[in-house]
């Protein structure tokens, strides 16, 4: 005799079927909420199911932490990039102001050294060259220009320069030039970034013109003490800075200023030196003109014997020169000409002249424009020799 299975009562038996009707509307519910709020556009599906959800769940869910944005994953934010004042293959940096030296830095590019194959003096053409054409080499002109109580070689046009007195910005001190075999050296032409550091950082891929026009510019050159010039050798600004602390901004500044000009890099060394004294000076702007030293305003005329600004007619021209008449000095009116009142063209950066019909005034582009030969005289100015 087989025993038989228990008989379920009917309440028992309904409930399966009522759980069954439960789960099937409230799925129902659950995919006609969804499609509805995404054709509403009110929230993406995902946040339509989630509220859904919720509200299927009232009673469940009230002792449930509501979830918050936090619960899902994040993408990680991009790391912020720090400003840099150095700069590697022309990229540029934000440093610095315009105009200053530290943001002309920041255009520079940084790299290696390259090797000094095939370096010779002559890559950069003959020695003091007159590239200028005023009849003088570039020597006596730099000497001309950055000395004081220059006497000069009769016969030699005003050319050769015999005596006179340099306000040294490597040393800070006067140092007395006369020209001799013996005592010529005390005062020498410094090229501010050598000619073998200017090789090494970019000048082998100029032209042989280009690198002729560098060596006698007067922007890289100064008049220097001799010893400490032959002290500098070959030396950046890593490895060599005026012992005259109050020049190093200028200094650097300058050399910044050629290498910008001339297309040259800087070394991660060099740049980084260079950024430690401009630190001190953030404001230094990059040397402009003709290359002359820039006195300190107020300075001390005991040790610097130029002429103070003030006393030069190009200074009472900037006040306006006497009333109701011309100044002895103005700016020109154009790239190539000046006034009709004062037509005669100055170049700042070799401190010549030029009257109507030189040789070289047509293609003269002037810095100063005089109103007469003694005015250019009286500024320090010498005439043209053709």
């Amino acid at each position: 005799m087989h025993p038989q299975p228990p008989t379920s009562s009917p309440a028992t038996a309904r409930r399966p079927r009522r759980a069954a009707r439960a789960l099937t509307t409230g799925t129902t519910a659950l995919v006609l909420t969804t499609a509805l709020a995404a054709l509403a556009g009110c929230a993406p599906a995902t946040e339509g199911h989630a509220a859904a959800t919720r509200s299927g769940h009232a009673s469940a869910g009230a002792s449930k932490p509501r979830a918050t944005t936090t619960d899902r994953p994040q993408a990680s934010p991009a790391p912020r990039k720090t400003p840099s004042t150095r700069s590697s293959g022309g990229t540029t940096s934000t440093a610095g102001s315009a105009g200053t030296a530290v943001t002309v830095l920041a255009t520079l590019p940084v790299k290696g050294r390259a090797p000094m194959t095939g370096y010779e003096r002559d890559q950069f053409g003959p020695a003091w060259a007159d590239v200028d054409h005023n009849g003088c080499d570039t020597r006596n002109d730099i000497l001309a220009r950055d000395l004081t109580h220059v006497t000069t070689k009769a016969g030699t046009h005003g050319c050769t320069v015999l005596t006179g007195t340099l306000a040294d910005p490597y040393s800070g001190r006067a140092i007395a030039f006369q020209r001799g075999a013996t005592t010529s050296t005390a005062v020498q032409i410094d090229h501010v970034v050598a000619l073998a550091d200017a090789w090494q950082t970019g000048a082998q891929k100029l032209s042989a013109d280009q690198r002729e026009a560098y060596a006698n510019d007067p922007y890289v050159l100064l008049a220097a003490d001799g010893p400490l010039n032959g002290q500098k050798g070959a030396g950046d600004a890593a490895t060599w800075l005026p012992p005259n602390k109050a020049f190093r901004c200028q200094y650097v500044a300058r050399q910044i200023g050629i290498k910008h000009k001339y297309h040259l890099w800087v070394t991660a060394a060099e740049h980084d030196a260079m950024e430690y004294v401009l630190a001190t000076c953030p404001t230094q702007p990059v040397p402009t003109g003709g290359g002359a030293v820039v006195k300190p305003t107020g300075a001390a005329s005991a040790s610097t014997p130029h002429a103070t600004a003030t006393s030069t007619p190009a200074a009472k021209a900037a006040t306006g020169g006497t009333a109701g008449k011309h100044p002895s000095v103005a700016q020109p009116v154009s790239h190539w000409d000046c006034p009709s009142w004062a037509p005669i063209k100055g170049n700042a950066s070799s401190h010549i002249y030029h009257v109507p019909g030189g040789a070289y005034y047509d293609r003269t582009a002037p810095e100063v424009c005089f109103a007469s030969a003694s005015a250019a005289v009286a500024d320090g100015y010498r005439a043209s020799k053709r």
